[in-house]
């Protein structure tokens, strides 16, 4: 195939420093032709060492230059959250393939013309939801498909990691602050599993530690017609990483993933696995079968897919409608009325 030429938007999203070597890596399907960095990001020093490392060698470009390139037929948005939809809009308009990480800026009227403006120009709009790589998420799903997990009847998403005292307060630029932030992972599976739910109640609270004021500590119910599913992503929790967990409850089985992500070592943090524990008689103290999966690369995965998605390869899964509904849903669970 073709080779896809596409640029980098921005590098705050804390996603962007690993994909852009990601698309350099996939050589077979990407032609990288560089990098913009919008809204004061290069005199950011939070960014300095990432920007160095990342981009080393790479043109500089501006957004302007990336936009009216006509060669130029893709585009992989990591702004900051905040102006995340801003710039897929733009590529939506002049007609790029966009990858845009999660979940997108804070408007949804926002969001909603970029949904409008991507099925109306045809484009792919593929969202950095990671797990959706996870291949013992996608084992799962495959799972509740076939019915081998009978009715699901509650899904409990947990997300939480140890943030420090100045990302926790940086969240209070966000409804709902971690839910928004991480929350937004497990509002994506828990529509995959079970559709838009009938009643969403959020109960996002601030921690208060050390002063901060932002929602750090977030949870939502999600009330389905045979039972409560609920989200847990909280950024001041000691050893929320290794406790992250996806846990399906089915009539004739349920599955266990935690943890959800874990890194091998330190030096290879790309490198991932997770643990699956397959649930499938009644007794009170059944432990279970559990196994390990072999490590996976996420960024990989995901920019291979997008990479077949803009080629027309393969269909995004991933409706543009459905992509709204996570979105409306995830502001639902963020105390936020649309």
């Amino acid at each position: 195939m073709q080779k896809i030429r596409i640029a980098q938007i921005g590098i705050g999203h804390d996603h962007g420093k690993e994909i852009f070597p990601a698309l350099c890596g996939l050589t077979d399907y990407f032609e990288v032709v560089g990098y913009a960095l919008p809204d004061c990001e290069k005199e950011n020093p939070a960014f300095e060492k990432y920007i160095q490392k990342a981009f080393a060698g790479h043109r500089e470009m501006t957004v302007e230059e990336i936009m009216e390139d006509p060669t130029i037929s893709a585009v992989a948005i990591e702004t900051e959250e905040v102006n995340l939809s801003k710039y897929a809009l733009m590529a939506a308009r002049h007609g790029k393939h966009i990858h845009m990480d999660k979940p997108g800026g804070l408007v949804l009227s926002e969001f909603e013309e970029l949904i409008r403006t991507a099925k109306e120009n045809r484009v792919t709009l593929h969202l950095g939801y990671m797990y959706r790589y996870n291949p013992c998420i996608r084992r799962l799903l495959e799972q509740i498909k076939t019915g081998e997990l009978g009715e699901i009847n509650s899904v409990e998403a947990h997300m939480s990691c140890c943030h420090g005292t100045a990302k926790r307060q940086w969240l209070d630029r966000f409804p709902g602050g971690m839910m928004f932030f991480l929350g937004s992972h497990l509002v994506d599976l828990i529509l995959q599993i079970q559709g838009i739910p009938e009643k969403v109640t959020a109960f996002n609270k601030s921690t208060g530690n050390d002063g901060t004021t932002s929602e750090d500590c977030g949870f939502a119910v999600l009330e389905y017609k045979n039972g409560v599913s609920f989200v847990k992503s909280s950024a001041a929790e000691m050893g929320g990483f290794s406790r992250r967990q996806l846990v399906v409850n089915g009539s004739t089985g349920s599955v266990r993933l935690m943890p959800l992500e874990m890194v091998w070592s330190e030096e290879d943090r790309l490198n991932l696995y997770t643990d699956v524990t397959d649930y499938k008689d009644t007794g009170w103290f059944s432990k279970g079968e559990t196994q390990r999966s072999e490590a996976y690369d996420r960024y990989n995965a995901m920019m291979t897919a997008f990479a077949k998605m803009a080629c027309g390869e393969i269909e995004n899964p991933y409706t543009y409608d459905y992509e709204l509904a996570v979105y409306k849903t995830l502001l639902r669970c963020c105390g936020v009325t649309a």
